[in-house]
């Protein structure tokens, strides 16, 4: 899958560009602060309806303007596509494929995979639970229509139970009216475990080849699923911390609480990784979930690799561009400051390259 054109409106700090892409590896140059990012934001805007960098849509519209649109033509084996993104404050986000608008946005999700890989990354090393869950629901999602059916169940679900509970606290509800909510959050959550457990015994195999690929063959890397599901009764557990829910007026247990321990050598890399090392770690996460994707839904995703340089030392950039040239990617689009030595690069991994000048 590659796209060939893109359109932005009073998109971020973008009041209006159009760019064409013809090649396999796009590498857009410029100074700092010429919007290089916003454009590979935009572009993850097409593929899950959102910002990769800020998900408060009238945040990323251009100061003294109230709407932006981003459209985008794409060419899939011998279909073409036309996406079309709207926001205007005060209005619904709309999204259109070919001219018809989605009656729901869930409903784009998987029609075109991205995979960014980005400096806020070492967030989901240096970050909480949530990040690297949202990362794993985000993987899931795109692959799994049925996944991201119960994920929007789940998530009301527990809206509906900590209503309950503040309810319960002001004494303006009763306990039974809990049960309701806990059978269905008890059935919901169990599939959503299963499916992380799942996702994650697929994954490693192809996070660990990428990681040893980016010649880091001397070190083993790791995955460790963290839920409270995995021990014990979840409906038990929910009557046993009941007395602390109502207390909290929330629910302290369950998948919302699930997290990702990533190990280096069987330590954690948060700890006792290097920042070389853990820059390497994520930048194999990625291509690993890359390959998930592409696997899963039979299409190549387009890899945004933003500000490269600045994640890795030159041998390492090198290494990477070489193997994000072989056959086995689609597109990838490159983010730099500094156009000659990028170009320099690419020369050397393959001639089907374009450099865009962001002015």
């Amino acid at each position: 899958m590659q796209i060939t054109q893109l359109q932005l409106l009073h998109f971020k700090n973008h009041r209006s560009l159009e760019l064409s892409f013809n090649s396999k590896l796009i590498a857009l140059c410029g100074s700092n602060g010429q919007g290089k990012t916003n454009v590979l934001d935009a572009i993850h805007y097409l593929s899950v309806c959102k910002s990769y960098i800020n998900p408060v849509d009238k945040q990323n519209v251009l100061h003294g303007e109230s709407f932006f649109s981003i459209s985008g033509s794409l060419k899939a084996s011998e279909e073409s596509i036309e996406l079309l993104c709207m926001f205007k404050e005060g209005n619904k986000k709309i999204f259109k494929k070919n001219q018809v608008k989605y009656d729901k946005l869930s409903d784009h999700i998987g029609v075109f995979p991205v995979v960014f890989v980005s400096p806020y990354d070492g967030d989901l090393i240096a970050e909480s639970g949530e990040i690297r869950r949202r990362w794993m629901d985000s993987v899931l999602s795109q692959v799994d229509r049925d996944y991201l059916a119960h994920l929007i169940q789940f998530q009301r679900l527990l809206i509906q139970r900590n209503a309950v509970l503040k309810r319960i606290h002001s004494n303006q509800d009763v306990l039974s009216s809990l049960e309701v909510w806990d059978e269905q959050l008890v059935i919901v959550s169990a599939f959503l475990s299963q499916q992380r457990r799942s996702f994650l015994e697929d994954f490693l195999p192809l996070f660990n080849d990428q990681y040893t690929l980016l010649g880091e063959s001397r070190e083993h890397v790791g995955m460790e699923y963290k839920s409270d599901l995995l021990h014990g009764d979840f409906a038990e557990k929910l009557k046993f911390a009941l007395e602390k829910d109502i207390h909290l007026q929330y629910t302290s247990m369950g998948i919302q609480k699930d997290d990702i321990l990533f190990h280096l050598n069987d330590y954690p890399i948060k700890k006792f990784g290097s920042q070389g090392q853990q820059k390497s770690f994520i930048i194999a996460l990625r291509l690993a979930q890359y390959r998930y994707l592409k696997e899963k839904i039979g299409k190549s995703p387009v890899l945004l690799l933003d500000d490269v340089f600045d994640r890795l030392d030159f041998s390492r950039v090198k290494r990477l561009l070489g193997m994000v040239s072989d056959s086995q990617f689609g597109q990838v689009i490159i983010s730099d400051t500094d156009a000659k030595r990028l170009e320099n690069l690419l020369k050397d991994v393959t001639k089907d390259y374009q450099i865009i000048p962001l002015t």
